[in-house]
């Protein structure tokens, strides 16, 4: 999952999943980082406005609620249930609801001075805080 690591809506966004998350199905880098920029890159979308939530899985990458919806579906349970409902609406209509909430993201949630910092013990999971050695895929 590739989000806004200066957005306080997309930070607890993450906690969130973390939380609800315990197998590490989720990874994450925020958008601003280079990680980001390499998994982008194939999809032609290297350069990602911060605005946009962007989910890579299968080799297929997903975008503002599609990706807000394959992320609830993963987390399994109710959120699953709440994925298939949400996909009962047009998605141009949940992304003129997702544009609405980003435009004001900020202004009503403020943002951090910097990306969100992992604690170690989940600092693997987040690719732009992983070993060097590593090198992201487009599936991951």
């Amino acid at each position: 999952m590739l989000f806004d690591g200066v957005c306080n809506v997309c930070n607890d966004s993450v906690k969130f999943i973390l939380e609800r998350d315990p197998a590490g199905y989720f990874r994450f880098a925020s958008l601003q980082s280079d990680v980001a920029k390499q998994l982008l890159a194939p999809f032609g979308l290297a350069e990602m406005p911060l605005e946009t939530m962007a989910l890579i899985e299968d080799g297929r990458v997903y975008l503002r609620s599609s990706a807000v919806l394959r992320v609830a579906r993963g987390l399994g349970g109710a959120w699953r249930v709440l994925s298939l409902l949400g996909r009962l609406v047009p998605r141009a209509l949940r992304d003129v609801l997702y544009a609405f909430l980003v435009r004001y993201r900020y202004r009503w949630f403020g943002q951090s001075e910097q990306c969100l910092v992992p604690t170690p013990a989940v600092r693997e999971r987040f690719l732009d805080w992983a070993p060097r050695a590593q090198t992201p895929t487009p599936s991951s």
